[in-house]
């Protein structure tokens, strides 16, 4: 028995970790596999595959066994086996940052920000219809100041004209 060989058809990428487990000098691991002995698989559907029949085993690496035909293996006699604690790491991030968002109101605040930025596109966008506000210091020459219609006169008598309450039109 120590001379045999066994042939492993992987469905998906394994990780290599795990595939170091399986030493060359007793297995044969691969996507193109003939006669397979076993069968790796994560999330490949073989529902619809037609398994060979020399397959002894299907392993699946994850939790679910809902993309493998277990009643199908079953009655041939395959055991179907899952690693249920495969992603328990995955699942433990994963709570831990729903934690995170939850304690510091993380969503809500993104909610707030989202509602400043159109608050700011709206304001850029009414500012681009109304008049530039005048700055301050420009309210003490506003003697000197010329409408749009002024512009194209001369700066020095527009501004007297106006001074003096004549329009020109």
């Amino acid at each position: 028995m120590a001379d045999t060989k066994y042939h492993i058809l992987t469905l998906n990428q394994i990780s290599s970790q795990g595939l170091h487990r399986l030493p060359g000098s007793r297995y044969t691991v691969g996507k193109n596999v003939d006669h397979p002995d076993a069968i790796l698989v994560r999330s490949h559907n073989m529902l619809d595959m037609a398994i060979p029949p020399s397959v002894k085993a299907i392993g699946r690496a994850g939790a679910g066994t809902n993309n493998i035909p277990v009643a199908e293996m079953s009655q041939r006699g395959v055991p179907v086996f899952n690693a249920p604690g495969a992603n328990a790491n995955a699942v433990k991030e994963l709570v831990f940052t729903a934690m995170l968002l939850a304690a510091r109101n993380v969503l809500p605040a993104l909610g707030y920000v989202a509602g400043l930025k159109s608050h700011a596109r709206d304001h850029r966008a009414r500012r681009h219809r109304q008049p530039r506000r005048r700055h301050r210091n420009q309210a003490r020459n506003e003697s000197c100041r010329l409408r749009s219609r002024d512009h194209g006169r001369c700066g020095m008598a527009a501004a007297i004209e106006r001074a003096q309450g004549q329009q020109h039109r």
